[in-house]
This record gives structure tokens, sequence and C-alpha cells, in this order.
């Protein structure tokens, strides 16, 4: 079983009687392993550093203090993760991330979720160009109880996004979620693709999409920055939804991405139920990142 993130922390601390560039090695190595990424573990190195050298070091738990106040304050640059669904209707969602990643799914568990907080949900199967992607997001829709558009496989995505869009305000849908294809291959389709659904998005509603979310897989480390680079440059990423993070043990990857793009982490993937998917409390997820339970 992988060790949680306190662990690595604890098994790097404990038995150091003072902070030497020993301690702060090992503890720079249990952050990478948390996989916080190397900019922001040098981030709180560093300020660790300051820390202990003004305040000098006495105690495991000061120190341990010190990296939780350090990466509070590394979360505070995501700003507000909670979306505004009352300041739009319909609320636009345009979803993407690279296949594999549970997108799709994550949709779904979007789409219960609305609607179990009483909001009328529509979908969007804008990935024209899987079967399997469409195939699967009906599902989810008949799972969650809500309307899908759908088009034949092949068709345009912006279409199908049009389409989507203008039933959610004729049916007076409160939140509208849309599913785009997850290719990398070829950085200028993927930037000319989603610039085409956002103009026809625009046409119904001009101020939509309201929320472009980026969905990232926790267990794929170095490579979800990556993604989010790449989908950062392709159109402006407004909120980062991480699935499987079934525990604390790669953690930092929420730290180093809400650091590294500040941009909110809205909600997290537990699970593949329905109801594993929550609203992302950024002061809760610190806290369980120390949480000394975890010792046990």
């Amino acid at each position: 079983m992988a060790l949680s993130f306190f662990q690595k922390i604890s098994r790097a601390i404990t038995g150091k009687s003072r902070v030497d560039d020993d301690t702060l090695d090992a503890i720079e190595e249990a952050l990478i392993e948390s996989d916080m990424g190397v900019d922001t573990t040098l981030k709180v190195i560093d300020a660790l550093e300051d820390r202990v050298s003004r305040d000098k070091y006495t105690s495991f738990d000061e120190l341990v203090s010190y990296l939780r106040e350090e990466i509070s304050a590394l979360m505070q640059k995501g700003g507000n993760s909670v979306e505004s669904l009352e300041a739009h209707k319909p609320y636009v969602i345009l979803v993407v991330g690279v296949n594999g990643v549970g997108k799709t799914t994550t949709i779904g568990k979007l789409a219960h979720l609305y609607k179990s907080r009483g909001k009328k949900v529509i979908l969007g199967a804008a990935d024209t160009f899987r079967a399997a992607a469409v195939d699967q997001l009906v599902i989810w829709s008949e799972r969650a109880g809500v309307d899908i558009v759908r088009q034949a496989m092949g068709s345009d995505p912006a279409s199908v996004a049009y389409d989507t869009v203008k039933a959610a305000v004729a049916r007076n849908a409160d939140v509208a979620i849309i599913d785009t294809a997850g290719r990398l291959h070829n950085r200028i389709d993927l930037m000319n693709e989603l610039s085409k659904i956002r103009n026809v998005c625009r046409k119904v509603i001009p101020d939509a999409p309201h929320d472009v979310m980026l969905i990232l897989d926790a267990s794929t480390g170095q490579n979800a920055f990556q993604q989010a680079k790449e989908f950062s440059r392709a159109t402006d990423i407004t909120s980062i939804t991480v699935t499987k993070l079934d525990g604390t043990a790669k953690g930092g990857v929420v730290v180093g991405l809400t650091d590294q793009f500040e941009v909110p982490v809205r909600f997290i993937g537990t699970g593949e139920g329905i109801e594993d998917l929550k609203q992302f409390d950024r002061d809760a997820f610190v806290a369980s990142l120390f949480n000394p339970e975890d010792l046990k």
C-alpha cells in the first residue's frame, strides 16, 4: 500500500534533531514522490529554508506546521473553487481532457450531482470521433436520468455543441455539459476545434461557455502537468477536476496544479461509482494531507 503524503513527510523528518541540508533533501524527495512537481517543490523548500532560518526549528510538529502553512498559501493561488450556477441559466460547461482520464465518467457524475441538487441538466455528446465515447455518455445520461443531445458518428463536434446549448435554452435547463474529443496529437487541430465549439456556443449565449473544465488523472503524475500545459495553450482553462484521487499518496499533484496554473480545482473523483465525485474543499484537502491518523 502506498504511503500517504503525511507518512512520507514523517519518514523524511522523524529522528532529525535539526534542519540541515539532508533533512531538506529528504522533504524535497517526499514532495516529489507525492507528484507535487519540481517547480512547486522547490518553492516549498525555499520557503521552508527561510522559515527555519528565521524561526529556528525546534520540533517535528513545528516543521510540519511550517510545511502546512506554505502549502496552504500555494493553494490560495487557485482562487474560488465554487461555480456560480445561479448567475447563468443555462450554465454551460465545456469539458476537455485526453482520452482515458475519466472525462466521460466525470460528466456522468456531474450530471448526477447537479440533478441531486434539483437542477435540470442536459448533456452534449460532442466527442463524435469515438463511438465508445458517445455510447458511454448515453449510458451515463440514463443512469443520471438526464437528457442528452447527440448526432451521428463523425458529425461536426461544434454542431453538437450548438444543438446542446439551443436545447438547453429551449428546455429551460439549468446546466449544459458538453463532452469534447480528447486528442493532443496536433495542438493546432485541438485549438481550432475548441475555438469553433466556443464560438458556436456564443451564438446562442454570448458569454458561454461559463466554465472550461479540464479533467486530469491524479495517477498519471507528471503527465497531468504536461496535459494541463497543452490544453492551457489550446484554450482558456477555468477549472480543473482531478480523478482517481482515492488517497493522499499522490495528493501533491493537486497542490502543484493549483500553483503552476493558478486555476481552481473544482471537483475530485474518488472512485467509479456515480456518487464518487466531491466538491473540492481547499481547507479540508490541506488538512487531509496532514492527518495524523495516516500514521496508524
